[in-house]
């Protein structure tokens, strides 16, 4: 990573430089789709910023970005370095590509915001090798909208579950699906296992695989018989969560006091100001103004 500037967040695509939320979204999805893309050539159609791009290349033997804006891709050129990673600025629509070029094809968050969603995974099947896959992510327009009442200003078009099979069944035979949300969870897991899988962003950017979860545990479980055999069969991995989220809804009730206190802090030193320039004036000013 080279020392460019940070690409400007306006909300429409992610850069690297977010936290907390809308990072671990952004970075699990590459995370996840690293895992399967190791010696394939691979496109990342609206690639954005190029981090994403970045982190397919540490697995993938190639990796094509590809955004239709000209400033993203003019940012992930100077920012992203390698012999195995290329960025060109294309619409995903009318990709620049021929027939069979890739092995898979990644296109996170991109469906909601173009009207021409069959025109875009129509491309993204013709680019796609006869064996190739497609790993793509798109919001459930129930939960991301509907039932909070919120609207992104830069989605065009947002699915339901039913609609996004549909889209999916038209171009693709074979599909599965996979839901992602951020949550608050109590985790469980067996320390001699090997079976989870946990992601972890480290200060440079990389993602690192771990067999098992990275943080040291805060609590120990354990089960104890005379003979292994006695021992009961428990999950070596276990999450566990409210139905109601009640730390998560307590989190974001938080998040609100301080947003309203800081908006009522900004307007007490507003009027603080005020006062101080009236008191500044001299007297016989302060006696005939209004302010």
């Amino acid at each position: 990573m080279s020392d460019q500037p940070e690409l400007e967040f306006t909300g429409e695509r992610f850069t690297p430089e977010c936290v907390r939320e809308i990072a671990y979204e952004h970075w699990h999805r590459y995370a996840w789709a690293a895992e399967v893309v190791v010696g394939k050539t691979v496109l990342d159609a609206a690639c954005g910023e190029g981090y994403g791009s970045r982190l397919l290349a540490a697995r993938a033997a190639q990796v094509q970005g590809l955004d239709l804006s000209e400033q993203a891709i003019a940012h992930a050129r100077q920012r992203y370095r390698a012999d195995n990673l290329a960025f060109e600025s294309g619409d995903a629509t009318e990709l620049p590509f021929a027939d069979d070029s890739f092995d898979a094809v990644v296109s996170f968050e991109t469906l909601e915001h173009l009207e021409a969603q069959d025109r875009l995974l129509s491309e993204f099947r013709r680019v796609l090798r006869p064996d190739g896959f497609l790993l793509i992510s798109s919001p459930d327009r129930k939960t991301y909208s509907d039932e909070t009442g919120y609207d992104n200003p830069y989605h065009v078009r947002e699915l339901y579950r039913d609609e996004l099979e549909a889209l999916l069944g038209r171009h693709f035979p074979a599909f599965r699906l996979w839901g992602q949300k951020l949550m608050f969870l109590s985790a469980l897991w067996q320390l001699e296992s090997d079976g989870a899988t946990q992601w972890l962003l480290d200060d440079d950017g990389r993602i690192e695989a771990r067999d098992h979860p990275a943080y040291p545990p805060l609590y120990f479980l354990a089960a104890a018989a005379a003979e292994a055999d006695q021992l009961p069969t428990l999950p070596a991995h276990s999450l566990y969560g409210d139905r109601d989220e009640s730390v998560y809804k307590h989190y974001n009730e938080e998040v609100a006091k301080h947003i309203r206190a800081g908006h009522l802090l900004a307007e007490r030193d507003a009027e603080i100001e005020r006062l101080r320039r009236q008191l500044s004036r001299p007297w016989w000013q302060r006696l005939f103004s209004r302010s």
